[in-house]
């Protein structure tokens, strides 16, 4: 008896939608996703291909049909905290100046000190396609070097998404244009260098001073966590910080610290 043979699935490989060359169409025309080359179109299917269930048909002069992908326009904003307000960088102030420029989604990262962790932007980053638009307000939202921040918007303009940096305009990867962008971001990260010294120096006159101590104040005096930590020998941790005000977790390392010592 004769095995019944199955069709092949058809795709369709037809020129790109905004900038790319090549896009993956179902056999209905129905358009799936962009792509560089052929090759990347055709690694989504190795095992079709294997075991020969697929068959690649190339409209390179056609259009996916359907609805065609519509580029989009992200804003990306970036405080030290959310309350930051020095020279026009606060939360509130970028994203309404984001959303005036056009952005319609709008990513944020809040961070403190010299960490450069961005979740956001890496999220917004990978959403990123050839045709798109990323909105900054000012340079030194991308990064807080000189090579971080010329390296990543390099990287955005090669894959062909337009970086408009609201202070300066759309941004490309022309000789002059890199040198600008190297100038400006090089006096940023000056200007934050002079804050770290300056603080530094503060910090350095004042460990001269008597009575100086490092850090934050103690929230609570000796006396107080002797009391709360001599109350738990009749009480639970529960207990003792309704009564005194200092939370468990407090205790829990004060009592730690007694035993080591």
């Amino acid at each position: 008896m004769a095995t019944e043979k199955k069709e092949k699935q058809i795709v369709r490989i037809r020129k790109g939608l905004n900038g790319w060359q090549f896009s993956e169409c179902r056999e209905d025309g129905r358009f799936v996703r962009n792509a560089e080359s052929i090759e990347q179109i055709k690694a989504q299917y190795e095992y079709e291909i294997k075991h020969r269930m697929v068959k690649f048909v190339k409209e390179l002069d056609l259009y996916p049909e359907g609805e065609e992908i519509k580029n989009k326009v992200y804003g990306y904003a970036r405080v030290s905290t959310v309350g930051q307000a020095k020279d026009g960088n606060s939360l509130e102030a970028q994203k309404a100046a984001l959303t005036a420029a056009g952005a319609t989604e709008i990513f944020v990262d809040t961070f403190t000190g010299t960490k450069m962790e961005r979740p956001e932007f890496d999220r917004l980053n990978a959403l990123l396609k050839g045709g798109d638009t990323l909105i900054v307000t000012k340079l030194d939202r991308f990064a807080r070097t000189v090579g971080q921040a010329s390296e990543l918007i390099t990287d955005l303009i090669d894959r062909r998404i337009t970086v408009n940096v609201l202070n300066l305009g759309i941004l490309d990867n022309s000789s002059t244009s890199v040198l600008m962008r190297n100038v400006l971001l090089a006096f940023s990260q000056f200007e934050r260098d002079m804050i770290i010294e300056r603080t530094q120096e503060g910090r350095a006159i004042a460990r001269t001073k008597e009575g100086y101590r490092e850090g934050r104040p103690k929230k609570y005096t000796r006396a107080q966590i002797d009391h709360a930590l001599d109350l738990l020998k009749n009480h639970s941790y529960t207990q003792v910080e309704k009564m005194t005000g200092i939370s468990k977790s407090t205790l829990i390392r004060q009592k730690k610290q007694i035993k080591i010592n």
